[in-house]
């Protein structure tokens, strides 16, 4: 001991004196909160792998990107040359440092563009085309490599002109490209085209392929970049930010930290960096990128990188470090009798309820959409809400993950994370202290622990800070799938627009006075986002007839404009639309669209308000645990206040328990009233529950009632739960908003919701809500709107119907409902007659008949056909041979049954009389008969 006592004095005479409690020690970032504190820790800007600007001037940082991301780049020179200026230039500098090259496509005019790669012209690492522009654009590419040569072609090209591009910008050190343009109209008709690039990042250094790095194995080399390559890793992006990037000449860092290897926990770097490069489900464990810039905070941007592998932060003995997020074996197991029980232990095996989320959501960054956000599927857990008691909902963003099944086991791992409550702070023996590090994993208490903190004092006692973890955290057999991202569709410059885009027509009643409904049209189309655009114009007619009737709406951007004007009843309507523009150019009428169904009663356009339903649902969840609970979740959630102070309260409780073992029965009552000058609260909450093990059952009542300027508001609501490892609930709740626009409600939360008759001796069903089906034993209705219905036995005094399916009719078996025709002359060229069979869409039969005589001239014989088709289909349907000769005419007659395709509402068939020469054809019809029962 006396040896230990002397190593300690050297070391306090060492560090001087002000060392009075902990000498050696060694921690987690965070220590022992480290998923909470991830979760919410403050960022000074937004980290992603997207540049989404295009910079100009020179008062801008360094920047530089790790892995692969999409940036604009800072445009620093612009050139014009040739007849006409028809030549023009930009050059834009994309990132700081080698940079390893561009992906193979780019993005113009908001589509996604092909980079087709073609001979270089000059000392360009890459020369590239651009899909869609041919030889009009060239993208010269320099990667920032150290001696890159100066782009000769622009300096030859801008020697003429004013500003020249001069012999010695080499842009030493910069990753740039030079994009040249070649005027012409057909190619550049939507204007300039504003590029973003997709760019892999810095060539990066790895200690593990690397020989003279003890457990490195490869030609790797630490002072020479040229043996440096590309990578996605996250670990390694952290180990090289941390080395820092360095100026070509002067060696000064420009982004990162600046450390030497010897300054890192290389044996953490390594373990880390394989587990994001093991593949699981055929693809590396975890992968990013990032754009840093000079002037970011090294520690926001370390842990963006430690976010990206589900991880954390490590400083042990002074050597920075990191662990990623991966399931370990534990070095040994702390017994009572590795415990100093000269002092004391601290231990919690459960977080709070406020430390703790039970819903996480988050985004990611999808290339199918163009690189932009999109959400994951939310991870969250009924049991967990009803653990807390309500619903504690956070988001952690992975803004540095393009790939979304990554992002979505991340978000996973660290709701997982989250989740774990347990903390403690163990005074070990020396022999147990001098085997364990930080980041290792240990058992105690029949618990797994991760070594969050390392610490020992002047007299050599060793305490060991742990965070409860599981190997459970990183299982992947329960998490789903990253979401799927459907790709946008390329977007249309208004200023070329020459009709509405997307129109459609629907059918549907419109509801006036007294209740009285009339059928009207809806037509719906995209805003188009033109104020030359002032106004839709619509042409509609009733399908198969010719009289067409005109509309017109004055806001385009309304999207939708609805008419009564001309409209009937019980028919199928064709429409179409075109624009009017200030000033005036070329316009197109759409085609004609078809409504899906008749005019009549299928839709009332009435606004039904659902606004607030989840709000109030969600004050119910929430505001059953105490009184001043229930009163500001009705001022934050209904009157939109804040919590407020108030001069005078009373408070009143009651509580009653029982517990034997793992039974346990409670009550408690909260009765909360307060009041200051301007405003008076009032609420109460009751609560009985019946627990057994970790199994609930319990009912919760609350009332709250608020008076204030703004409004006055009450509710109150019941909800009665039961958690036996499958939360369930039926609830109740009576709302009164604040604001006398909104109504007020009556929500009942329920599987199955039944009303019955007084009448206890006869229980029928007459009122049963399940399932979102209303079930309904007797109805008595005045006036019915259906969009659909199937009926038994029925007797309806006054009914719109749109659907009806009807057992038993006197409508004829066979019966045919429409008819249309069309009829011509003759002559002796090829005649095509058309119809238009209005069958709607389920599938009827229809009937097809054409006639024609055929008659050839005196002494000649002749060879032809005549066919049916199905135009809307472009489907040949039938062709009938004809022979005839001059002496005698010949008469063709043909009928065909046709089965209309399922969810077609209208066919249109051709019947075509084939012309030859020394032919006349006569008396031609054609017919289509349609079927309905």
């Amino acid at each position: 001991m006396a040896i230990f006592s002397l190593i300690a004095a050297g070391i306090a005479s060492l560090f001087g004196g002000g060392i009075l409690g902990t000498l050696i020690s060694g921690a987690l970032a965070f220590g022992a909160s480290l998923a909470f504190s991830y979760l919410k820790r403050p960022k000074k800007r937004s980290y992603t792998a997207v540049q989404g600007e295009t910079q100009y001037g020179g008062d801008i940082d360094v920047q530089a990107l790790y892995g692969t991301g999409k940036t604009k780049g800072q445009r620093i020179y612009y050139a014009k040359w040739g007849q006409g200026n028809k030549f023009n230039c930009d050059v834009f500098v994309l990132a700081n440092g080698w940079c390893d090259g561009l992906e193979n496509y780019c993005y113009a005019y908001g589509e996604r563009r092909g980079l087709i790669q073609v001979g270089n012209v000059g000392g360009e690492a890459a020369h590239y085309h651009v899909d869609g522009f041919g030889d009009k654009v060239s993208v010269r590419f320099y990667d920032g490599r150290p001696g890159q040569p100066v782009d000769a072609k622009l300096v030859s090209d801008t020697a003429t002109v004013g500003n020249t591009w001069k012999s010695t910008s080499v842009n030493a050190g910069l990753c740039y490209i030079v994009v040249e343009r070649l005027y012409d109209s057909s190619v550049f008709e939507k204007g300039k085209p504003d590029f973003e690039w997709v760019l892999r990042g810095l060539r990066e250094y790895d200690p593990r392929k690397d020989s003279t790095v003890a457990g490195g194995s490869g030609a790797q080399r630490i002072n020479d970049p040229s043996t440096w390559v590309f990578t996605r890793n996250p670990a390694v992006h952290r180990l090289n930010y941390q080395l820092g990037l360095r100026a070509i000449n002067s060696g000064r860092t420009l982004i990162g930290e600046g450390k030497s290897l010897g300054q890192l926990d290389l044996s953490t770097y390594f373990v880390a960096m394989n587990v994001c490069d093991t593949v699981k489900n055929g693809k590396p464990t975890y992968q990013c990128g990032l754009w840093v810039n000079g002037g970011d905070d090294h520690t926001e941007v370390l842990k963006e990188f430690e976010d990206a592998m589900a991880g954390y932060g490590l400083n042990r003995r002074g050597l920075s470090g990191v662990i990623a997020g991966a399931p370990q074996i534990p070095v040994l197991e702390i017994t009572k009798d590795d415990l100093d029980i000269g002092r004391d232990s601290e231990f919690q095996f459960r977080k709070s309820a406020f430390e703790r989320y039970n819903h996480l959501s988050g985004q990611f960054l999808s290339i199918d959409d163009q690189w932009n956000p999109q959400s994951l599927k939310p991870v969250y857990s009924n049991a967990d809400v009803a653990a807390d008691g309500r619903n504690r909902q956070t988001s952690n963003d992975f803004l540095q993950v393009t790939d979304p099944d990554i992002a979505q086991y991340l978000l996973t791992i660290r709701y997982r994370q989250n989740r774990m409550g347990g903390t403690a702070s163990l005074p070990v023996s020396l022999r147990v202290g001098l085997k364990v590090q930080e980041g290792e994993w240990v058992v105690w208490s029949g618990r797994t622990w991760m070594i969050s903190e390392w610490l020992c004092d002047e007299s050599f006692n060793i305490t060991l800070r742990l965070a409860e973890t599981s190997a459970d955290i990183y299982d992947d057999g329960g998490i789903d799938p990253g979401p799927v991202v459907i790709p946008p569709t390329p977007p249309i410059n208004p200023s070329i627009l020459t009709t509405v885009q997307n129109f459609a027509i629907e059918t549907g009643m419109i509801e006036g006075a007294e209740g009285f409904q009339t059928p009207a049209l809806r037509f719906t189309w995209d805003p188009p986002q033109d104020p030359s655009i002032v106004e839709v114009v619509f042409e509609y007619r009733i399908s198969g007839e010719t009289t067409v009737y005109t509309d017109v709406c004055k806001d385009p951007e309304a999207g939708e404009y609805r008419t009564s004007k001309d409209v009937i009843s019980g028919v199928f309507y064709n429409a179409r639309a075109t624009i009017r523009t200030v000033p005036d150019r070329f316009k197109t009428w759409t085609p004609w669209v078809t409504s899906a169904n008749i005019t009549g009663n299928q839709t009332v356009y009435a606004d039904i308000d659902l606004s607030n339903i989840e709000d109030a649902l969600g004050w119910l969840r929430n505001s059953t645990r105490t009184a001043q609970d229930a009163i500001d979740g009705l001022i934050a959630g209904m009157m939109e206040l804040a919590t407020v102070a108030y001069k005078d309260t009373r408070n009143l409780a009651r509580e009653l328990s029982v517990e034997l073992g793992a039974a346990r029965a409670e009550y408690r009552e909260d009765i909360q009233l307060a009041v200051n000058e301007t405003m008076a609260v009032a609420g109460k909450v009751e609560s009985l529950t019946a627990a057994l093990g970790g199994n609930t059952a319990s009912i919760n009542i609350a009332w709250a009632a608020v008076a204030a300027p703004v409004g006055y508001s009450a509710r109150y609501g019941i909800t009665a739960a039961v958690n036996d490892e499958n939360y369930r609930s039926a609830s109740f709740l009576m709302d009164v908003p604040s604001n006398p626009a909104n109504p007020t409600r009556i929500i009942m939360k329920a599987g199955q919701v039944v009303m019955v008759s007084d009448d206890d001796a006869t229980i029928k069903r007459p009122f049963v809500f399940q399932s979102g089906v209303l079930y309904l034993d007797q109805v008595k209705v005045n006036q019915l709107s259906a969009l659909s219905s199937v009926l038994g036995n029925v007797d309806i005094s006054n009914a719109y119907i749109g659907t009806l399916t009807v057992g038993t009719s006197n409508i004829d078996a066979g019966a045919i409902t429409n008819i249309v025709s069309a009829e011509s002359g003759g002559g002796p060229n090829t005649i095509d007659l058309y119809v238009v069979a209005n069958h709607g869409p389920n599938s009827p039969k229809v009937k097809v008949e054409f006639r024609g005589k055929i008659q050839a001239a005196p002494g000649n014989t002749l060879q032809t056909a005549a066919s049916l088709r199905d135009d809307t289909g472009g489907v040949d349907i039938d062709t009938i041979p004809i022979v005839t000769s001059g002496d005698y005419g010949q008469v063709i007659m043909w009928s065909k049954l046709f089965t209309p395709p399922s969810g077609r509402t209208q066919t249109t068939f051709r019947a075509r009389f084939a012309g030859v020469p020394n032919s006349n054809w006569s008396m031609l019809e054609l017919v289509a008969y349609t079927f309905k029962r």
